[in-house]
């Protein structure tokens, strides 16, 4: 069998069984299999696979067509350009969270921001991708889990910033040391009814009956670990935009609050930005 036959073997495969995005999983899959970038696949798509590579992407169709997800299953994802480690212990990054990346290097040109602490950092890939775009910056990192952050160690050792972000366990802020100019947040805002069957763990995403359990803990904290001339970039779920902007303007009522779309039109960034002590 041929790449160009297994590719389209398995993009049909999965598309048959209702895998969304089955064209680029597919070569996702077989890109796994043979250790090959894309310009390498499509250099050479006449290649013959060896019957090792054939059993190897059968098993990998299957992985995925039980549920699991194929950045688990391959054991990367890409965000913000990059690309990083992921397993079970994480929430897969998605890229409507990239928009709290851009924004957050947006305001350090506009503000001086010499302190970052990131809550809930997961595999890291917002922490890290601001050390390596802010590199004057200090960054803390934070997360309830353990497991969680060794996969963020190994993402910050292989982009080469561990020496640059302090990672934290324990619960929100609590365990940041000092207030800081810019707090982000990536928290879980799924409705605990709603909770997709992904695989993904389930501490990552469930944000209880309303979705907002975490989100307005957050909310409650921020004035503790806050610069007065600071800011904060949450990420939310759709239709949450205006509870949560209601919440920070009673919280903090000269500050200037934003509610920013993604690229899909929907409310996924509240930005707060305090402009007096």
């Amino acid at each position: 069998m041929t790449r160009k036959q297994a590719l389209s073997q398995a993009r049909q495969t999965l598309a048959e069984n209702s895998i969304a995005d089955a064209s680029l999983e597919g070569e996702l899959l077989l890109r796994h299999t043979l250790k090959i970038s894309r310009v390498q696949l499509y250099l050479d798509l006449n290649r013959e696979l060896s019957p090792g590579q054939e059993k190897t992407l059968r098993q990998l169709i299957k992985c995925r067509l039980k549920g699991e997800p194929s950045a688990y299953i391959t054991g990367h994802r890409e965000f913000h350009g990059l690309d990083f480690y992921v397993n079970p212990t994480v929430l897969i990054p998605r890229p409507e969270s990239e928009l709290l990346v851009e924004k957050a290097i947006n305001l350090a040109q506009h503000r001086a921001i010499a302190a970052i602490a990131e809550i809930g950092t997961g595999c890291g890939a917002i922490a890290i991708s601001l050390a390596l775009n802010l590199p004057q910056t200090r960054i803390y990192a934070t997360d309830i889990s353990a497991p969680a952050l060794k996969v963020a160690m190994r993402n910050a050792r292989r982009h080469g910033v561990e020496d640059r972000i302090c990672l934290l366990e324990g619960d929100m802020l609590a365990p940041l040391p000092e207030p800081v100019d810019l707090i982000i947040a990536n928290l879980p805002y799924v409705r605990e009814a709603e909770l997709p069957p992904t695989g993904e763990p389930p501490l990552a995403l469930n944000g209880g009956a309303e979705g907002l359990d975490k989100v307005y803990q957050f909310c409650h904290e921020l004035s503790s670990k806050l610069h007065p001339r600071g800011s904060a970039l949450l990420e939310i779920g759709q239709g949450q935009g205006e509870p949560v902007a209601a919440l920070l303007g009673s919280l903090f009522p000269s500050a200037r609050i934003e509610v920013t779309p993604d690229f899909s039109g929907i409310e996924r960034v509240v930005s707060l930005l305090l402009t007096q002590g």
